[in-house]
């Protein structure tokens, strides 16, 4: 099958650094999809799984965790497909990826495409769907239906995860929905996405949220630079508050301690979590998948495709990977067909 891999941690220009190969295909065992992929979603975790992670020698590493496509094989103890399904999925972290012409997924992580979506534009949904997701509804804890009375501020909402945590804030629950955005097109995006507000995080973000006259958020969902902004969130959360975060930090950047005198508490997310530990719970991953394709079937949410890059090959990949590294993303980059 053709894939595109890496085997040493490259700068995105280095030619080197994706390449077009043929390895082996796969074949489905247990539980396990052989999906043909038929389009790809590029996220942050592809750049810093090939920065950080430095296969075996001799071993092609093959990244990628969103994918649309369609079932081609199932495992013995596969229950909830059959061959032929249009399916979609971000995968496991630990197994190779979706930058391949055939994958090997657990079906419990798979949900149903929407019927209303081609296979690029569905692609663009699964990672950030499942983190938003679990971040509102699980990570915060907020009820679908509920907030009422509360605001949600969202950090770096024009990227992927923000994009989508924008649109479920808006249409399943009633918080006020508080977007923060650095740029006229950007600022656009997350309005046009169903943000009450939109505040500049290149700006004191206490000082913005008073500018707005508006009360301060009993909740922040921190998608980037969370290291920067940690100090000024703790002065703006109400006491009792919750912080939400997904991206990494340095050493040194969080002082939890700094969460005390108010109260505050703290939530990762980590969309991976299940899959890794195998938890009990991992089916949770396809249900909401598949409840999250009948919203897009409704009309509730839309995808957040962003750029389509054409082909599925190193070349275009590179391109990819290289925006998303610069950070200016909108919403989310996808390529299609091999």
């Amino acid at each position: 099958m053709k894939a595109i891999a890496y085997q040493h941690s490259l700068p995105i220009t280095d030619p080197l650094s994706l390449q077009d190969v043929d390895l082996p295909a796969p074949q489905a065992q247990g539980h396990d999809l052989l999906v043909e992929v038929k389009a790809i979603a590029v996220n942050p975790v592809d750049h810093k799984i090939r920065q950080g992670v430095q296969p075996e020698p001799g071993q092609w590493k093959v990244l990628g965790w969103d994918a649309a496509g369609v079932v081609r094989a199932v495992g013995e103890q596969v229950t909830r497909f059959k061959v032929g399904d249009r399916v979609w999925y971000a995968g496991a972290i630990d197994r190779p990826g979706s930058y391949a012409e055939l994958q090997l997924v657990d079906e419990h992580l798979v949900g149903a495409l929407p019927a209303r979506l081609d296979f690029a534009t569905a692609a663009a949904l699964p990672l950030t769907t499942i983190t938003a997701w679990e971040l509102l509804f699980e990570r915060l804890g907020v009820p679908q239906g509920g907030g009422q009375g509360q605001s949600l501020l969202v950090i770096g909402a024009a990227g992927g995860v923000g994009s989508i945590l924008v649109q479920l804030a808006r249409q399943l629950t009633q918080l006020t929905v508080i977007a923060s955005a650095s740029r006229p097109e950007t600022e656009a995006w997350v309005r046009e996405l169903g943000a009450h507000h939109v505040v500049n995080h290149r700006r004191p973000l206490a000082e913005e949220i008073q500018r707005l006259g508006l009360p301060a958020p009993q909740l922040v969902a921190s998608l980037t630079e969370t290291g920067q902004h940690f100090a000024q969130i703790v002065e703006l959360l109400a006491p009792q508050g919750k912080l939400a975060l997904i991206d990494d930090l340095q050493p040194g950047e969080l002082d939890a301690m700094a969460l005390k005198r108010k109260s505050l508490s703290l939530h990762w997310e980590m969309m991976f979590t299940r899959s890794l530990f195998n938890t009990a719970d991992k089916l949770r991953q396809g249900e909401l998948l598949s409840e999250a394709a009948r919203l897009v079937d409704a009309g509730t949410l839309r995808s957040t495709v962003g750029e389509h890059f054409g082909r599925i090959n190193a070349s275009n990949l590179r391109r990819a990977q290289a925006l998303q590294e610069s950070g200016t993303a909108r919403g989310k980059i996808v390529l299609e067909g091999f």
